[in-house]
């Protein structure tokens, strides 16, 4: 195997390398008003309870209405709503209708308030188990407490943010079941 030669690379932009995951809209509701948000910095932090830990700015409009009611819905895009995904993240909730706006249908969801996003492939409930690193980090640790997910495809073609308004999409499967030892990965 060769070694690939590496270079000084700025660590303000180390996330080309290390986004969590895929780009997910994230739906909140205070009162009578729901948002949409698109948002990058996510990780799962427990399978069972399913604990999955988001950070959303403090200057962010969905963030308030996070906090206040300990609810969202993480949605999940695929690549065929790119476009979507990048004008939702451009603008704020405070100024507009964001379903409106570009077209998204709100879905109800079984469990919390904030509505689901029916054009998404995978939908799931939250509620705000701990807020211990919010104040200092704004960094909110969710239970998903219902899911929803299509039966196809299986493994979804969805969006990677890499910065610079550049993303990545997911890559072709490679299975490596016979080697895998449950609990190890």
């Amino acid at each position: 195997m060769r070694h690939p030669k590496k270079h000084d690379f700025p660590v303000g932009q180390v996330r080309r390398y290390l986004e969590p995951g895929p780009i997910v809209l994230v739906t909140s509701r205070l009162k009578d008003k729901a948002n949409v948000m698109t948002l990058g910095w996510h990780t799962i932090l427990e399978f069972s309870p399913s604990l999955v830990g988001l950070m959303i700015s403090s200057g962010n409009h969905s963030f308030r209405m996070i906090r206040e009611t300990g609810e969202c819905v993480i949605n999940l895009p695929t690549t065929a709503l790119t476009d979507t995904v990048v004008r939702v993240g451009n603008t704020s909730g405070a100024d507009i209708d964001k379903f409106s706006a570009f077209g998204l249908t709100p879905g109800e969801a079984s469990v919390v308030k904030p509505p689901l996003i029916r054009e998404c492939h995978a939908c799931f409930e939250c509620r705000l188990r701990d807020d211990a690193l919010v104040d200092r980090y704004n960094f909110f640790i969710f239970e998903v407490v219902k899911a929803h997910a299509a039966r196809t495809p299986k493994h979804p073609e969805t969006l990677h943010y890499t910065g610079d308004g550049v993303f990545m999409v997911s890559g072709k499967i490679i299975s490596r079941k016979s080697l895998f030892r449950p609990g190890m990965l």
